[in-house]
């Protein structure tokens, strides 16, 4: 039973969420924009990661153009999601102009292609230092509501079993208005909790 009501809050809470993003200017959301990656690039633990899993962002969410950018700028490794019905890997994007050329989904959004051959952070012995991950709503404590596949949350839980050993640290970036009060935002068994939750104001 307890179950079944935090699923309905959580479905409730997207649906609001989705009505509060389509709200926010595109210059807001450019401002926001703005001052989360500078945020991100003074962060220690940016700073100090070497395999970063960074998500490319939609329209809806907070541009993370500029911090990809500077990845490549500080020679980090780079790492983003690809998609094939529920599955999710990370490949490495080595340059710049991978970027630049990757193809548009259907929901227009850059995405490698899940059967190329790219390196992969599960297979290649070294794993995630940092994983910056999208979502719906969260709260400042470091509760996530993603888009209800669990891509992340399954990813997240894959690769501790692979890297036991490894210490990962896990942060979100978020517009204002994503930011919800912690009882609005129940946390399941499975979910995830984040080390940093980056906001214009925070």
């Amino acid at each position: 039973m307890a179950a079944s009501i935090q699923n309905s809050l959580k479905v409730a809470l997207r649906k609001r969420m989705k009505q509060v993003l389509s709200c926010i200017t595109p210059e807001s959301r450019a401002k926001q924009s703005q001052a989360v990656t500078t945020k991100v690039l003074e962060n220690e633990a940016f700073r100090q990661a070497q395999r970063v899993s960074i998500y490319l962002s939609t329209s809806d969410e907070l541009d993370t153009t500029a911090i990809i950018c500077e990845m490549f700028r500080l020679e980090k490794m780079v790492f983003v999601p690809s998609y094939q019905g529920t599955k999710m890997k990370m490949v490495r994007l080595r340059d710049i102009s991978e970027y630049e050329s990757l193809p548009l989904t259907k929901w227009n959004i850059k995405q490698p292609d899940f059967k190329e051959s790219r390196e992969d952070a599960m297979t290649n012995g070294h794993g995630i230092d940092l994983f910056i991950v999208p979502g719906v709503a969260f709260t400042r404590c470091g509760n996530r509501m993603g888009h209800g596949m669990g891509y992340y949350d399954k990813y997240l839980t894959q690769h501790a079993d692979k890297y036991p050993n490894k210490k990962i640290t896990i942060m979100a970036l978020a517009l204002n208005e994503q930011i919800v009060p912690t009882e609005e935002l129940p946390m399941d068994v499975h979910d995830v909790r984040l080390q940093f939750v980056v906001t214009e104001n925070s």
